[in-house]
């Protein structure tokens, strides 16, 4: 099990996401465009630091799966970058997909004995959490009435 200071940062790392998406539901002019334009800032870094994390853990394989898994660890941030070059709703639900596509990594990095205990009784819920508040993110966007955002 991954020490309660990890638990209970990763589950506050959400608090960001969501409060986004409740700003652009229920926020007055301006406050969708600038919560919207947060929410997929906060959503492409934590993507991004997904990837440094795979990164950290390609460090303890031996040199015949480092490469790759140095390869694998430097697309969240490149994905994150070109999606969020253009801020658009229908980029966020992608960039939100993204964040849940994430999880077989993840397994195989547990898989090979990478990762520490606990770490898919963790990476599971937040990705799956994060990702469909991302994806809640860009729909809230293209409602009726979000027509002031990107």
């Amino acid at each position: 099990m991954l020490p309660r200071p990890a638990r209970l940062l990763g589950w506050s790392g959400l608090l960001p996401a969501a409060a986004a998406l409740a700003a652009v539901l229920f926020g007055p002019p301006p406050v969708p465009e600038f919560a919207f334009r947060a929410g997929a800032l906060y959503c492409g870094l934590i993507l991004s630091f997904l990837g440094g994390a795979w990164w950290g853990l390609a460090t303890r394989a031996g040199p015949e799966r480092a490469w790759l898994l140095y390869l694998v660890a430097v697309v969240p941030s490149l994905a994150a970058l070109a999606l969020l070059l253009v801020m658009t709703p229908d980029r966020l639900v992608v960039l939100g997909l993204l964040i849940m596509a994430t999880l077989p990594v993840d397994r195989t990095l547990a898989r090979l004995s990478l990762t520490p205990a606990g770490w898919m009784a963790l990476r599971v819920p937040l990705s799956l959490a994060l990702g469909l508040i991302t994806v809640a993110l860009g729909l809230a966007a293209m409602l009726p009435g979000g027509s002031s955002l990107p």
